[in-house]
């Protein structure tokens, strides 16, 4: 099979299209024919060599793909022969023609959803899930506002807190990405390369500053979200690239906090609970992926350059 190598950590470079051989499912794992595989900026971290989590070389990259099940292994009970699937981590890498995965990475992908789409499911709804529900503890009638409203976890993000009934506030990068965050359902977008649009935020809450912010980007917003903070409000870092120096006195006299995860890091009540959600806003309707853009796999190298690009928009998926 054709699938995308990492013989050494370093730049997109590296990425290197290879016939390697077709895995085969032992006890408790499937084989998945992939359709689509979904490119995430941990994708491009990992792949440097920086990420918290160096897989042993060489290995094929991603978590993220829709597919058929093709093969099952020894005492396999929850998905079955020619299922339509969309995998939450793999064995052997999503960049690939096959994944191997074990069943409790496999759930079922609705009709209604493509398989590009379904390759934007799990980091992007995932994140976005624990991070409204389990992380900042959002409820009703609260304001948020999604600090990179349109990439994949901030499309996710801009839909869930939507059925959630907060009031949305997005940035985006251009105004093909504000029309997008729009679209999704944000009451107001923000155009975060414009000067000044900090003043708009805090005008548009009437001065009384936001209840949550979802950060993707934090070593170059954080500084200056907690000053749009309201009182006890919260910042829940979902991404960031590097340090960044704050002012403590913003956070004591707004009495707010600085929260942060790593998704891989959830337990396995927590993913029980996140899966469930997910499957419920898709079958529902509420959550629907949005893919911007569908690259071929031998074209790995430049989906990882784009996503860390300004001006995000939607999904970054890779055809085998």
């Amino acid at each position: 099979m054709k699938a995308i190598q990492v013989r050494e950590f370093g730049g997109p470079e590296v990425l290197k299209l290879e016939e390697i051989p077709i895995p085969s499912p032992g006890p408790g794992e499937a084989l998945v024919r992939v359709h689509a595989a979904g490119v995430n900026p941990y994708d491009t971290y990992m792949r440097s060599g920086t990420y918290a989590i160096r897989p042993p070389l060489p290995y094929t990259p991603g978590s993220d793909a829709a597919g058929i099940v093709e093969a099952l292994g020894e005492g396999v009970t929850r998905v079955k022969r020619g299922d339509r699937v969309y995998t939450a981590r793999t064995l052997s890498g999503a960049y690939a023609e096959y994944a191997l995965a074990k069943e409790t990475q496999l759930h079922p992908l609705p009709e209604k959803i493509s398989f590009a789409q379904g390759a934007g499911i799990w980091v992007p709804y995932g994140t976005a899930y624990f991070a409204l529900y389990l992380c900042a503890h959002a409820r009703a009638g609260q304001s948020l506002l999604i600090h990179g409203a349109s990439g994949g976890v901030g499309t996710a993000a801009v839909q869930m807190a939507r059925a959630l009934g907060l009031t949305v506030y997005g940035t985006a990068g251009s105004e093909k990405g504000l029309e997008l965050v729009r679209r999704e359902g944000a009451h107001r977008v923000f155009l975060h390369s414009k000067s000044g649009y900090q003043d708009e935020i805090l005008a548009a809450t009437g001065g009384r500053g936001v209840d949550l912010i979802l950060e993707m980007l934090a070593n170059v917003n954080l500084a200056a979200d907690l000053k749009l903070l309201s009182t006890g409000g919260r910042v829940v870092v979902i991404g960031s690239r590097g340090e960044v120096t704050i002012a403590p006195r913003d956070l004591m006299m707004r009495r707010a906090a600085i929260l942060g995860f790593a998704l891989w890091g959830i337990n396995e009540a927590e993913e029980r609970e996140i899966h469930a959600g997910i499957a419920a806003g898709l079958e529902c309707g509420a959550y629907r992926p949005v893919v911007g853009s569908e690259l071929p796999l031998a074209e790995a190298q430049r989906a990882h350059v784009e996503i860390l690009q300004s001006g995000a928009f939607g999904k970054i998926v890779l055809v085998p």
